[in-house]
């Protein structure tokens, strides 16, 4: 499958666009749903109860033969909305556009509480009103996976950055080890119709450690949102690549990292106030912040101190840089947009069967940074003569071809640190 994947992304340039470790909670999730009719323009809010097409599709779109005439895309949001800078905007933008682009129907669909349940009526909806396609970005969904696929055999799941312990937690339920390893996952969910991928989160967070600490800072910050398995590895990868760069530089007693996560993936108060007392009392000078809309806080306590910020997911310059140009150093990225891209053109050329049943983890497909799945954006990142473009393409080439390692295990803090990390667990 990752060759499929690396002939398209040969074959034109990567698109990422916005994605997160989770999804930003708004508190405020409705009952949501919008059309892209096969004109490709933007149709009007409907009920939430059925599309403009009517009455459920039963067309046989699980025959990899089918024109693309017979998709109809619906995309569920998870914990947040289509505007939360993150997964569910991504795969929303993504979606719709690859639909106007192909003349395809699309629809979206806001469950309307953050739970399995709306989640999973969610789908329900969808499928009646005629989806044969469900993209679902993120985690949560793996409860959805699990009690719908073999419901509805005929249409094709597509859950990103869900994994095979997220769908082990909800198949198996009470009496889980968290031990992916001791289970057949597949005896837990109907597969035939189902396509999973995670991210090497690690690699990235690898690429954004290592660089800061290239580029001059020595007082480092992670703020994760929920320490889901995602935003760990970007965190223990982060640590990583600081560590490998403060000892290529000698420095190792001069570079320390300050470590914590929210309880959740968006900003208020009490977190900015924990990140004011690191950039103005502790003397922070760059937070990596990761998880949905946490970086808010992070945003608002590094301007106030002349801090910077490391974004996530993607390049998320643009956004962070409304609130005073420059703040951000670099993001760690992963490519949604492109994953989402590849996956819809391949069930439109009828491939679909290289995709049903696989849980993928993508990474690195190239020494060519711009062609693998985790990276730094070269546009945008803040080079300077500590860690240049040529640096940065070295250090890709290396850790492609092996010669640099990133661990990806997260039961406990990297155990080869030789720089100082002061974790503080979680705010809420």
């Amino acid at each position: 499958m990752k060759k499929k994947i690396l002939a398209v992304l040969l074959a034109g340039m990567m698109a990422f666009s916005m994605a997160a470790c989770g999804s930003a909670n708004d508190g405020n999730a409705d009952s949501n749903k919008e059309n892209t009719d096969n004109s490709g323009a933007d149709g009007s809010e409907a009920d939430d109860s059925k599309s403009d097409d009517g009455e459920s599709s039963d067309d046989g779109s699980n025959d990899d033969s089918a024109p693309a005439s017979d998709m109809n895309i619906a995309m569920i949001t998870d914990s947040g909305d289509i505007t939360d800078q993150s997964f569910n905007q991504t795969t929303y933008e993504t979606s719709k556009a690859w639909a106007e682009a192909n003349n395809v129907p699309f629809t979206y669909y806001k469950p309307d509480s953050d739970s399995d349940e709306a989640r999973n009526a969610s789908v329900d909806q969808a499928v009646a009103g005629g989806a044969n396609v469900l993209m679902m970005p993120g985690y949560m969904f793996a409860a959805s996976v699990v009690a719908k696929a073999e419901m509805y055999p005929d249409v094709k799941f597509i859950a990103l950055d869900v994994g095979a312990g997220d769908l082990l937690e909800k198949g198996v339920g009470e009496g889980y080890d968290y031990n992916p390893e001791n289970y057949d996952v597949k005896e837990y969910y109907h597969a035939d119709n189902v396509y999973c991928c995670t991210y090497q989160e690690e690699l990235s967070g690898y690429m954004a450690g290592y660089a800061a600490v290239k580029l001059g800072y020595k007082h480092l910050g992670f703020l994760g949102g929920m320490s889901v398995p995602a935003v760990t590895r970007f965190g223990y990868g982060y640590l990583q690549g600081a560590d490998a760069a403060a000892k290529e530089l000698g420095i190792e007693g001069e570079v320390e990292a300050e470590y914590v996560c929210g309880g959740q993936f968006y900003g208020d108060a009490d977190i900015t106030a924990a990140m004011d007392t690191w950039y103005g009392t502790k003397g922070v000078e760059v937070v990596f912040a990761c998880g949905g809309g946490i970086f808010t806080s992070a945003v608002e306590a590094a301007v106030k101190a002349d801090g910077k910020v490391i974004g996530v997911d993607s390049d998320q310059s643009p956004i962070i840089d409304q609130s005073k140009e420059g703040l951000t150093v670099t993001s760690a990225m992963k490519g949604l947009a492109t994953t989402v891209d590849t996956v819809l053109t391949e069930i439109q050329a009828g491939n679909w069967n290289n995709y049903a049943g696989k849980i993928e983890n993508l990474g690195m497909v190239s020494e060519n940074p711009e062609e693998n799945f985790v990276q730094l954006p070269i546009s945008t990142t803040q080079w300077g003569d500590g860690f240049t473009e040529d640096d940065y393409r070295t250090l890709v080439k290396a850790m492609y071809n092996g010669e640099v390692e990133v661990s990806n295990d997260i039961k406990a803090l990297p155990d080869s640190l030789s720089i100082k990390v002061n974790d503080y667990g979680s705010i809420k």
